[in-house]
Order: C-alpha cells, then structure tokens, then sequence
C-alpha cells in the first residue's frame, strides 16, 4: 500500500517565504520555508496516516518498514531523507563528512558530553550525508573547487588588491593552504579583503565572469567581514536549469544561494560550516573532511532509462532517484527497499503492484504532497499527468 505523508516544514532564515507555499498550494505563513523533510530522520520525521511517525515506526519493526535486506544493510536504520529545498539567501559554506569521519566525529562529540542539541555540536548522528539537489527551477549554487587554472585567470581579470599572495598560492598548486588560509583570516582582517574584492567587482569592464561577479558582488555586501566571501573565489559558480542535478559526494564544499529544488541524501544531519552563517562555524573540523580535487563539470543531467522515466546515476549507496514524466499514460518503477514518492508538477495517482499482478491500494499526490511505500511492497505504478520523483535505496 502507497500512503500520504503529512511533512515537517523548517524555518530556517536563509528560507523563502513564498517558494514552498506556492508550490504546494498553500497560503503562505509569512515566516521563512527552507525545507520541507520527507522521511525518518529523528529531528523532523513524516507522519504517516495513522498517526505514527515514520521515525518510530521503522524503530519498532525496521525490517517490517524498510524490509529485511536494507534492514541489514542499514542498521535498521531508514537510509536516506528527500527534501523541497527553496532557498532566498545563501545557505552557509560547507561539506559533509564520510561514513568513517561521521562515526569518529559523533564519538568524539559523544565523549565530550556535548548535547546532541546543542548549537556548537559538529555531528548530530554517526552517518555521512551524500546529497543530490535536482533544480526545480532556476538555481544557483557554489559547488566543488573551480579548476585552479580558471580560478587564476579569474583573480587576474578583477585584480583585487591585497590577493597577490593568495593568488600565488593557487599559481603553485597549493589549494589547501589558499582554502585553509581564507577561511582562517580573522573578522577584522576579513573586512578590507571583501571591500576589496567588491570594488574589484565594480570597476570590472566587459562581459567575462558576469554570474561569478553577480555572485561574489552580492557576498561582498551581505556579509563583508565573512572569510566565506573569500572561498567563495574558489568554488564553481553554477545555474541548474530545470531539472539539471548537483551531487554531492563526501568532502565536497558548496554553498547553495537562490532557488527551489529537490534534494536528496543519506539519512543525516551532519554539516561542516565555514562562513557566510551566524551559525557554528569549525574551521579545523570542516577542512579536515574537505576534499580538495577541483571539479571540472559538476552539472549532472538525468539518463533515460526507459519511456518517461529518467535516473540520476550518482553511484550513491544510499539512494537512487527517477524522475518520471507522465502525460494521461501510466509507469512503473522498481525501487530497493522504502521508497518516497514526490509529485512536484501536476497530479499523480501512486499505487504498488502484488507479486501477483494485481495493485494494493494507493494515493492521489497533488503538487509538493508526496507518498511512500514499504520495503517489502512491489513495484510503484505511477498515472496521471504530471512529473514525480521516486526515492529508493540502492
């Protein structure tokens, strides 16, 4: 059986006040909507019809929910979290840990004795979080280190002053030392750097690296004593049109800045801060997961699987995402273990099929509503007219 999930909307204030709402149809609230959760995370589960959350119901019988291999393989535990993502101003500069790194960090935190809660804990559970964010709309984001050649020829074009050294630090290879070194600059040494590099923005004459200057100028001005301002310089600047993808593995460093799309990841809460946010910041603990091998292409398009179906091949463990496209026609997905189903364009009508040919009842997912299904249930048929994303697990 498919059934509606009631979701968890987070206010963070990076969030847009209008972009979830409008999607889903409802009136908006007046406070920030970052994120809508789908799934069982401990701190914000789905609610399913019953009652129950989703969270304490695959605690009680997690091979019953998630069915018995990805029970195993997961620890019991559900293995991813999908998320509607809108975001209004720039989340903060960041990366996720690797399952090894999650499991010493949580101890480390564990021993400490710092609350689980609390603001400055780095690593709220012991698992990683390798995500994907598929662009519902325009989006555009930060993500992976530029190239080191094209980062150069960028800090050539606007000559900022006072970057001669870091520029000579990339020029020799050394982005580590240029990244550790932006990130570690004190507030006060910070300012005359942003200042800088704004007026370089400014006094800039041509077309060339209009996005990065569009990026960076705006930065400058909302937060001109942050060293994320600096890092910024070195990471790709990307616009995802609809439907285009940014997956991001373990170490990565990104920063999402405008738009609204669909993301998925491993079941966690697990981020390493390092500017642009009010929140806690671990500059030593975020460079010790980074990883730094520049990333030519991070764009990621969906690969057509089979007619109005689509999959976004990140060789992650964790999950796998469809897209499917129906126009009056119907679909069928098989999927590993739980699944999610996320209707984010017209309506879709969800059911999933008996071994033995026939369906268990389903659900009518309008837009921004979204569904799930058991482990051990079958395939998921999908009607309607519409488009909808399929989470599963690997």
């Amino acid at each position: 059986m498919v059934v509606r999930l009631q979701n968890t909307i987070r206010d963070y204030a990076w969030g847009s006040r209008t972009a979830i709402a409008e999607l889903t149809g409802v009136e908006p609230d007046g406070k920030p909507q970052a994120e809508l959760w789908m799934g069982a995370h401990e701190s914000a589960p789905s609610v399913l019809p019953s009652g129950d959350s989703l969270y304490d119901v695959v605690s009680a019988g997690p091979s019953d929910v998630l069915g018995a291999e990805t029970a195993e393989r997961f620890d019991g535990r559900f293995p991813f979290l999908a998320k509607l993502l809108a975001a209004a101003q720039p989340l903060s500069i960041q990366a996720h840990p690797s399952r090894e790194q999650a499991i010493d960090g949580y101890a480390r935190d564990e021993a400490a004795g710092i609350p689980r809660d609390a603001a400055d804990r780095n690593y709220k559970d012991a698992w990683p979080k390798p995500e994907i964010l598929i662009a519902l709309e325009p989006f555009d984001a930060l993500v992976g280190f530029r190239p080191l050649e094209a980062t150069v020829a960028l800090l050539d074009a606007l000559r900022p002053i006072g970057f001669e050294e870091l520029t000579d630090l990339l020029r020799n290879g050394k982005l580590r030392e240029a990244f550790t070194q932006f990130m570690s600059t004190d507030r006060d040494s910070i300012r005359p750097l942003v200042a800088a590099l704004a007026e370089a923005c400014t006094r800039f004459v041509g077309d060339a690296y209009a996005m990065e200057r569009e990026s960076i100028a705006r930065l400058c001005e909302d937060f001109p004593d942050d060293p994320g301002v600096l890092a910024a310089l070195l990471l790709n600047r990307v616009r995802l049109e609809r439907f285009e993808a940014v997956y991001l593995p373990a170490g990565n460093v990104h920063a999402y800045l405008h738009g609204l799309g669909f993301e998925v990841m491993a079941n966690s809460d697990n981020v390493l801060r390092g500017g642009l946010t009010s929140k806690h910041i671990d500059v030593p603990e975020l460079v010790s997961v980074v990883d730094f091998e520049p990333l030519a292409d991070p764009v990621l398009a969906a690969t057509p699987v089979a007619d109005g179906v689509s999959t976004y091949e990140t060789g992650c463990e964790y999950f796998v995402i469809h897209r499917v496209d129906l126009d009056g026609d119907e679909r069928t997905v098989v999927g590993v273990g739980p699944r999610i189903v996320c209707c984010v364009a017209g309506s879709v009508e969800v059911d999933a099929e008996l071994d033995a040919g026939g369906t268990k009842p389903g659900v009518l997912l309008s837009t921004g509503q979204s569904g799930f299904a058991a482990g051990p249930e079958g395939p998921c048929i999908l009607r309607g007219s519409g488009t909808a994303f399929v989470v599963s697990a690997r």
